[in-house]
């Protein structure tokens, strides 16, 4: 009897842990920190300044959220940063490592059987970047070249499925990150880099001669980006969603916008260029956290 009863004992505690671990809030609360995914080279969305120091659009959304969640818990919280890559930011969100992933995660609906997200802060163009003298402009003339992309994202898959691609056989090569696939194409062991148009263009704003490379032809696919959060943690998907609905609201979302996509951003003091898409206004006009598929659906 004793034995069933120590061992219902370990089993509440357990699925009181593992509750908590899906519960932010309370986690927060509990153990005073935070933990943010954040990225070293996700153009002006999230990167690093060395010496362990991050900035950047999501970075900065993802410091309002957290300032939400301080007033939420009663207390100053310890904000840990774990650097996270394509390949393994999900995972880490999954087990808890990561508590806020602020880095350039698409929304799919794939990713949201595993993960959620909140509303959606910016819709993406994929687009291709080449050097400006390789007089490559097209899809189709990727044919026999080398592209670059970073392990675990969509983009090849996008540019493969893309029918202006159809009969194109090029050859994928893989950076670990952004900064290392731009370096593929920056070094000439890549003719393009296909990503995300303003992850892009923030590493071609802070390459040593941006005027050597260009953003060049068809917009391969339209991507909503947003925050990554766990899964079934409703009390903490609300939290996030209302401080980012009312930054929308108020118009600090523009602003930020403006801040680090049309203004010199450190540490170079470099001017990304890269203006709100109108699919990002009307984001930030209708909040939601659509998957990709739907803004798929409506072209």
């Amino acid at each position: 009897m004793k034995k069933s009863l120590i061992a219902l004992a370990l089993f509440a505690v357990a699925g009181g842990a593992f509750a908590q671990a899906n519960d932010t809030i309370a986690k927060a609360k509990a153990s005073g920190v935070i933990t943010m995914g954040v990225r070293d080279s996700s153009g002006a969305l999230s990167y690093t300044l060395g010496d362990g120091k991050y900035t950047g659009y999501h970075y900065e959304i993802c410091q309002h959220v957290i300032a939400d969640l301080e007033k939420a818990v009663g207390k100053k919280l310890e904000v840990k940063y774990v650097p996270v890559t394509s390949q393994n930011r999900i995972p880490l969100v999954q087990n808890g490592t990561v508590d806020i992933e602020c880095g350039s995660t698409t929304n799919n609906a794939t990713r949201q059987k595993d993960v959620s997200f909140l509303a959606t802060t910016f819709v993406e163009e994929v687009r291709i970047a080449v050097k400006a003298n390789s007089g490559i402009t097209a899809i189709a003339q990727l044919n026999g070249k080398n592209v670059a992309t970073t392990t675990g994202t969509t983009s090849v898959q996008t540019l493969r499925k893309n029918e202006r691609a159809t009969g194109v056989d090029f050859k994928e090569i893989f950076g670990k990150d952004h900064s290392d696939s731009f370096l593929l194409l920056e070094s000439g062991r890549a003719d393009a880099f296909v990503m995300d148009g303003a992850i892009l263009a923030g590493n071609i704003a802070t390459a040593k001669s941006p005027a050597d490379f260009k953003i060049v032809g068809e917009v391969l696919s339209v991507e909503p980006i947003a925050i990554m959060i766990r899964k079934d943690d409703p009390a903490f998907k609300k939290l996030g969603d209302d401080t980012v609905k009312g930054m929308m609201k108020s118009g600090e979302m523009a602003k930020l916008w403006d801040k680090w996509f049309m203004q010199p951003i450190p540490p170079k003091n470099t001017r990304v260029g890269y203006a709100a898409s109108e699919s990002t206004k009307a984001a930030w006009a209708n909040p939601n956290d659509k998957p990709m598929e739907d803004y798929a659906a409506k072209k």
